[in-house]
């Protein structure tokens, strides 16, 4: 099960395609939603990050295909197909998962051809099971030909010898890819890898215009699974088709294939890089004022002899107006240094900036330099300083962001002394109010359960660092708790049991905590939390993070120890109870990239490991992948033998234009059991200070002046 939560003027995630900008693509797509051309692949990449979304059908097939751009050299793809009647009965449905890669080996040039390898369905049932090596070639700008040698389901038509078997005989067999089941649904067949009889693939593509491509390919591929089991006819391994590109770049493409039936695809292009809206929708930055008006200015006289009450009030008012909450106060002479709280701007470098302008509009001539602490829930994250003149000589410069971040100083939080507390900031209430999305996938029964609702989040925080928060939920409509699937798994059920929280439960509480973050030392962090911590359990948490502000490592340590709660999402608790917890890295990459690993013990007892891998750009769009392996065996686990899966995250901003801190999560899982299973915690550290660190903050600095 997944989950998508949406507030205020968040968006549903299935309104993405249909409300972002399609990118032009100059190769086309095939029906596996990959570079190809009617089935068979190309040896082609999209530009680098795109995401490609395509929908193809024939006969009684239909895929849905979602293929990113990781890398100039590799993409990578996760498919679900829906076979009718592919397990007997005339009503037994195969709906198939599966996932592709494809490795640019080289690029074309004047002489010769692009070179690229590829894994067709290598970690799912093995229907789709086929491996390539394929080369296209570009003549005269419009006319591409593409030949390659496939193994597996694309060594069908015309197989011959495995000429791999001349360095190893073992090249020369193939095993079954499973046959089809699902025993075995999600193992990494690498056995089977370029193993067995190949054949040949080829075809061409020609653009008749910028609009219009036509299509021809020769597919070895005989349908044989679906043959035996609906009956599929394959006739002839040639297919034809025509690919049109719409006006906002999407291709639909119609071929007539296998000379039995036509087929029908769609493809839609996303750029992460590139906002439905134009950035800058939101209010502008107020513009400096001149020194000497500041100087003059009632709160800022020294004769006043409330000027310092005065000059906080105003303070206090300005940042409000930008969206700002000043938490800390402390004039230190020639610098003033204030902890302000972003509740509004998805960069940290936009707060920062908009900080700096209010304190050069308000603050008298003598200051001459200001530290921003970026804070959360009273404690302070990362520290900037920003020299004042700085601001001015660079305002109207048109490099003037990133020279202001190479004169920018960023160092560990300033301490949180006595009386530094701005007066009336805490205790702090806030709420929040809006409607919920709440998704479940891949059910055989209902490929696609929903429930929406309302949802009410109340924090508390009663001084720097100490909160207390609650979470209610009420459904209102949707199929979640018409799931009738009851959980077959052989080890304890900490999460196959969703849907019976779904069907037993109808007002819930989603999280009644009392949390505690604060500052150990210096570039260390810890948190407590107690309470109703998630969904599906309560207890106690604990962690601890060391992140210096300038490291592009962090290295984290957590310990919980939670009992499974009723059914019914209310007060009560079921019998089973663990001690869970990991130790955790975090590494930014050069680039866009990230990677964590987490080491421990999970929620079902079991030991092991996640990898995760994200691409994340500057605008805060993510896009990343993830798997765990565990002391559950592949038996044990079940369907899909191991935890994996493909991670969204999308700034609301970048559908609106206008700044804003929401974002659309969505977590996307072949299948959920329970091996690998974590506890839900929120705020873990490492998510609450990385926006404040230099690798975060130089990413979105180009926004410092905006």
């Amino acid at each position: 099960m997944t989950n998508l939560i949406f507030q205020g003027r968040q968006w549903l995630l299935a309104a993405l395609t249909a409300a972002a900008p399609a990118l032009a693509q100059a190769q086309s797509t095939s029906a596996y939603g990959t570079p190809g051309l009617i089935e068979t692949p190309t040896a082609e990449m999209y530009p680098d990050g795109t995401l490609a979304f395509t929908s193809g059908m024939l006969d009684q097939t239909l895929r849905a295909t979602m293929t990113f751009q990781l890398l100039p050299w590799v993409h990578g793809s996760f498919r679900y197909a829906v076979i009718e009647d592919f397990d007997g009965d005339g009503a037994n449905n195969r709906y198939d998962r599966s996932f592709d890669l494809h490795f640019l080996l080289r690029e074309e040039d004047a002489r010769a051809p692009a070179l690229a390898l590829g894994l067709r369905d290598f970690g799912g049932t093995g229907i789709y099971a086929s491996e390539y090596i394929v080369a296209t070639k570009t003549i005269r700008d419009r006319l591409k030909l593409t030949g390659g040698i496939g193994w597996g389901r694309m060594a069908g038509r015309g197989s011959f010898s495995n000429p791999l078997g001349v360095l190893f005989n073992r090249f020369k067999t193939r095993a079954d890819s499973n046959a089809g089941g699902i025993a075995e649904t999600g193992q990494l067949d690498f056995g089977n890898w370029f193993r067995g009889d190949a054949a040949l693939f080829g075809g061409a593509s020609w653009a008749y215009s910028d609009r219009l491509t036509l299509l021809a390919e020769y597919s070895p591929d005989l349908y044989t699974k679906e043959r035996d089991r609906i009956g599929f006819e394959v006739s002839s391994p040639f297919n034809f088709g025509a690919q049109y590109r719409l006006k906002n770049g999407a291709q639909l493409t119609a071929a007539y294939m296998y000379g039995t039936t036509l087929g029908l695809s769609y493809s839609y292009f996303i750029d992460p890089r590139q906002s439905v809206t134009p950035g800058g929708q939101g209010a502008s930055p107020p513009p400096l004022l001149p020194i000497d008006r500041v100087a003059l200015a009632s709160w800022n006289l020294p004769d006043a002899a409330a000027a310092p009450d005065r000059r906080q009030q105003v303070l206090t008012r300005t940042l409000e107006q930008e969206g700002l909450r000043l938490v800390y106060l402390e004039d230190a002479g020639q610098t003033l240094r204030i902890g302000v709280e972003n509740g509004t701007y998805g960069q940290a470098a936009q707060a920062i900036g908009r900080a700096a302008r209010v304190l050069a509009n308000t603050q008298p001539a003598q200051v001459q330099s200001f530290d921003i602490a970026l804070m959360s829930n009273g404690v302070p994250l990362s520290s900037v300083r920003i020299n004042r003149q700085d601001l001015y000589e660079l305002e109207h410069d048109p490099d003037g962001a990133w020279r202001s971040f190479a004169r920018a100083e960023i160092s560990d939080s300033i301490p949180l002394a006595e009386g530094g507390i701005a007066s009336g900031a805490y205790p702090h209430f806030s709420y929040r109010l809006g409607p919920y999305l709440q998704a479940s996938f891949f059910d055989p029964d209902a490929p696609l359960r929903y429930e929406i609702g309302a949802r009410l989040g109340l924090d508390y925080t009663v001084a720097p660092g100490l909160s207390l928060s609650a979470g209610l939920r009420q459904p209102a409509a949707g199929n979640l708790d018409d799931s009738q699937r009851e959980s077959n798994s052989v080890i304890q059920r900490v999460r196959s049991d969703w849907g019976l929280y779904a069907q037993q439960s109808d007002l819930r509480m989603e999280h009644l905590t009392a949390e505690y973050i604060w500052r150990p030392g210096t570039d260390l962090y810890a948190r407590t939390t107690a309470g109703y911590l998630e969904t599906m359990y309560g207890g106690l948490s604990a962690e601890l993070l060391w992140f210096p502000p300038g490291s592009r490592l962090a290295l984290g340590a957590e310990m919980n120890y939670v009992r499974q709660r009723d059914f019914d999402v209310l007060f009560g608790f079921q019998d089973y109870s663990v001690a869970t917890g990991h130790v955790s890295a975090y590494y930014d990459l050069p680039g866009d990239y990230h990677a964590q690993l987490d080491a421990g013990r999970y929620l079902a007892g079991d030991y092991g490991a996640t990898v995760t891998l994200d691409r994340e750009f500057a605008n805060g769009f993510k896009v990343g992948a993830f798997f765990t392996l565990t002391t559950v065996s592949f038996d044990d686990f079940g369907e899909g033998s191991f935890d994996k899966g493909i991670r969204l995250e999308i700034p609301v901003s970048w559908l609106t234009g206008r700044p804003s801190r929401d974002r659309l999560a969505q977590v996307i899982r072949p299948v959920l059991r329970d091996g690998g299973a974590r506890l839900n915690v929120r705020n873990r550290l490492y998510g609450v200070t990385r926006e404040a660190r230099a690798q975060q903050l130089v990413r979105g600095w180009g926004r410092f002046l905006r």
